[in-house]
C-alpha cells in the first residue's frame, strides 16, 4: 500500500503541474480529463455542484458560498487551486479536509490508469476531487477553475449556477493578450440551460463577450448588481465586490428549491475563512506591527490589496514581495507604491523569478529594496525595522506565500 507521501512523490514526479513547470503543464483540451474521469467511474455525474471562474475573487467566492452552505446544514464539498501548504488543502468537505488515506488509496487505484493517459497534475486532482465527492455524497460541491475555464479540467461538470467574478489581465501567454480574449475563455463554463451570475466589477468589454455567449448558448445571465452588497467593516474591497455575485448566486439555488436561511449568508459571509480554513487571503500573521499575507499576484488583485492597505493609515508600508518567471512585471510595478520599503525575495519552485533578476527589473520601475534568499529571512528583517504602528504586507505570489513558516 502507497503511502501519502509516496502518493505525492508519484504525483510531482510523474504529472506536470502548472504552478511548479509553467505552461508546459497547461493542457489544451479535456480529452485527458475525459477519459481519466471515464476511467474512475465519471463521479462528475453523481454530485450537484457550482462552478466558479474569474481572474480575482473566485477563491474567495468559493469559500464563501462553501462557508454558507455548511451552514444551511448541506454536506458541502470543495476544491480549489493551488494549495498553500498541504495537497490536502485543495479538497475539503464541510471545511476539513481530505484524509491522506484517501489521497494514497486513489493513486495506487488508479496508478495502471494514470500511467496509461499521462494526466497532468491539475487533471489528476479534479479526478481525485470528483471521486471523493461521489464517495462521500455530498449535497452539493463548489468548484473553482484552475486557468481560464473553456479548457479547464474542471469544465466537465454541469452545474446548478455558474459564477463568473470578474476578467482581468492573468496567464496572458495562455489565455491571450486582450480583455476580450481572456473573457471567452473564462465564459467557456456558460452551459446551456445554466444561469451564469457575472460579478459587479466586470469591465464592460468582458461583460460583452459574457453576454454573447450566455446568448448564443442559450443560458440565463444575471448580472450582480450592488444594491444587494452587505458591507463589512473587516472585509478588504475586493472581497466585498465580491458579495453581490455569492448573494445572487445563493438567491438562485433558493428559487431552485435549496434551502439556505438569511443567517446562513450573513455568518458565512461573516466567518467563511474560519469555518472552510482559508489560507493567504488577506491574513494577518501578527498585530504591532501588524503583518498581512496575501496571494495577490496580477495588477487588479495587486491594486486592490494596495488600495485597502494605504486606507488603513499605518505610518510606513513594508512589503515583502516576490514572483514568477512567466509575467509581465511592468503592469505589477506599476500597482506597486514608490514610497514603501520593499524586500525582494523568492520562492523556491522552479517557475520562480530569481531575486536578483526580480531586483535589477524593479530598479528600472524605481522601486529599490534588498534581496533575501526566502520569504523568512525577508520577513525577518522586515520585522527588525518596522515601527509598532507600520504595515507588512508579504504578497506577490502564491508560492512566496506559501512558503512562510507561520501560516
Amino acid at each position: 500500500m502507497l503511502t501519502f507521501q509516496e502518493a505525492l512523490d508519484y504525483l510531482y514526479a510523474r504529472l506536470p503541474m502548472y504552478q511548479r513547470v509553467g505552461k508546459i503543464a497547461y493542457k489544451k483540451d479535456l480529452d485527458n480529463t475525459i477519459a481519466l474521469l471515464r476511467g474512475v467511474g465519471n463521479p462528475e455525474n453523481h454530485f450537484k455542484s457550482i462552478h466558479i471562474a474569474g481572474t480575482n475573487g473566485k477563491g474567495t467566492s468559493a469559500h464563501a458560498l462553501a462557508a454558507i452552505f455548511q451552514l444551511a446544514g448541506y454536506k458541502t464539498g470543495l476544491y480549489t487551486s493551488p494549495h498553500l501548504i498541504k495537497f490536502t488543502e485543495r479538497i475539503k468537505i464541510n471545511g476539513k479536509e481530505v484524509s491522506e488515506a484517501f489521497v494514497a488509496e486513489f493513486v495506487q487505484r488508479y496508478q495502471p490508469l494514470l500511467d496509461e493517459v499521462s494526466p497532468s497534475f491539475f487533471e489528476c486532482t479534479v479526478a481525485m476531487a470528483f471521486s471523493y465527492f461521489a464517495q462521500e455524497e455530498v449535497d452539493i460541491a463548489i468548484i473553482e477553475t484552475g486557468l481560464g475555464g473553456r479548457l479547464d479540467s474542471t469544465n466537465v461538470i454541469r452545474p446548478e449556477v455558474s459564477l463568473i467574478t470578474n476578467i482581468g489581465f492573468d496567464h496572458t501567454d495562455l489565455l491571450g493578450d486582450t480583455i476580450e480574449k481572456i473573457a471567452y475563455e473564462k465564459a467557456g463554463i456558460i452551459k446551456t440551460g445554466i444561469p451564469v451570475v457575472i460579478g459587479i466589477d466586470m469591465v464592460d468589454e468582458a461583460v460583452t463577450v459574457m453576454k454573447s455567449t450566455a446568448e448564443r448558448v442559450g443560458a440565463p445571465l444575471f448580472h450582480a448588481s450592488e444594491r444587494i452588497s452587505t458591507k463589512h467593516p473587516n472585509w478588504p474591497p475586493y472581497f466585498a465586490n465580491n458579495v453581490p455575485g455569492v448573494k445572487l448566486v445563493i438567491d438562485l439555488m433558493r428559487k431552485s428549491g435549496w434551502q439556505v436561511s438569511d443567517e446562513a449568508v450573513i455568518k458565512g459571509l461573516e466567518n467563511f475563512a474560519s469555518l472552510t480554513e482559508l489560507k493567504g487571503r488577506y491574513q494577518r500573521l501578527q498585530q504591532q506591527p501588524e503583518v498581512i499575507a496575501d496571494v495577490s499576484h496580477n495588477p487588479d488583485g495587486l491594486r486592490a490589496l494596495i488600495s485597502h492597505v494605504k486606507a488603513l493609515g499605518h505610518k510606513q508600508l513594508h512589503i515583502v514581495f516576490g514572483t514568477v518567471q512567466d509575467k509581465d512585471l511592468k503592469p505589477v510595478f506599476a500597482e506597486l507604491p514608490s514610497n514603501a520599503t520593499y524586500y525582494w525575495t523568492q520562492s523556491h519552485v522552479p517557475r520562480r523569478l530569481p531575486v536578483q533578476d526580480l531586483r535589477q527589473q524593479a530598479v528600472v520601475h524605481g522601486l529599490k529594496g534588498d534581496t533575501f534568499e526566502t520569504v523568512n529571512d525577508a520577513k525577518r528583517a522586515a520585522l527588525a525595522v518596522a515601527a509598532p504602528d507600520d504595515l507588512i504586507v508579504i504578497t506577490g505570489s502564491t508560492f512566496v506565500v506559501a512558503e512562510l513558516t507561520d501560516l
